[in-house]
């Protein structure tokens, strides 16, 4: 059997997209960030204050099952993006502090076993084992626990609701709130992606969403992966846009 020819490293990710020969492993490029950054979506602006500034997690790259995945669109970035993100959420929604932070932890973890960039089944079960195999890992790195519900969150977090087993049901049942949060965080980082209709879709979230979180969303993406091709770290990229975006 012959192997696909691969594509050139140089054709941008939206490309890719839009004549269906996205890679198994997808890298954020300047031409699709350019394109991403002009369709911003409306809103207003964050308020100049939050209750808690929100803690930057950035997931350890020995902890990822794939090298190829830690600067990929699922990698580190977007890991940590999402922890950012549902501590806005959870903040929103009033969860309690030692909560939500425990839910940030595991969020910057949710997909540190994935395989590759496509929609890998499973990625969310292997990550809660590896997150319940690794408790003092975790918690010595980002100075904050992980959660027996929190873990069961990044397990169903990859699985809607209506595909859920008997066991995955009742365990939803335990922590639908924590599950919920996550998933939204996860859905409000697919500003990263190169076509429209992977984008945000809030009328297919089970939380409420502020006016001002998708814009906020859109430019945490935008701030944090410019910074990534102008040659920053994650952690460098990430604590820039969040400073960017919401300024002390």
């Amino acid at each position: 059997m012959i192997s696909p020819t691969p594509e050139p490293a140089d054709v941008p990710l939206r490309v890719l997209a839009e004549t269906r020969r996205l890679p198994d492993h997808q890298h954020m490029d300047q031409h699709t960030l350019t394109w991403i950054a002009g369709n911003r979506p409306a809103g207003p602006s964050v308020p100049a204050t939050m209750p808690h500034r929100p803690a930057l997690l950035v997931p350890d790259v020995s902890w990822f099952a794939s090298p190829a995945v830690i600067d990929s669109i699922h990698g580190a970035m977007h890991n940590a993006r999402v922890s950012l993100l549902v501590q806005l959420l959870a903040q929103h929604h009033e969860l309690v502090r030692d909560q939500a932070l425990a839910l940030a932890a595991a969020a910057a973890c949710h997909d540190c076993r994935r395989h590759h960039d496509r929609d890998d089944p499973g990625h969310g079960e292997r990550a809660a084992r590896w997150l319940a195999g690794n408790l003092d890992t975790v918690a010595r790195t980002f100075g904050q626990p992980v959660t027996t519900e929190t873990i069961t969150a990044v397990a169903l977090h990859d699985v809607p609701h209506d595909a859920f087993t008997d066991t995955q049901a009742s365990a939803y049942r335990q922590s639908p709130h924590l599950v919920d949060l996550l998933k939204a965080a996860d859905a409000l980082d697919r500003y990263r992606l190169p076509l429209r209709r992977w984008w945000p879709d809030p009328s297919r979230l089970r939380v409420a969403l502020p006016a001002w979180f998708p814009p906020v969303a859109f430019d945490l993406v935008v701030h944090s992966e410019q910074a990534c091709l102008d040659g920053a770290t994650h952690g460098e990229a990430l604590e820039h846009a969040l400073h960017t975006v919401l300024p002390e």
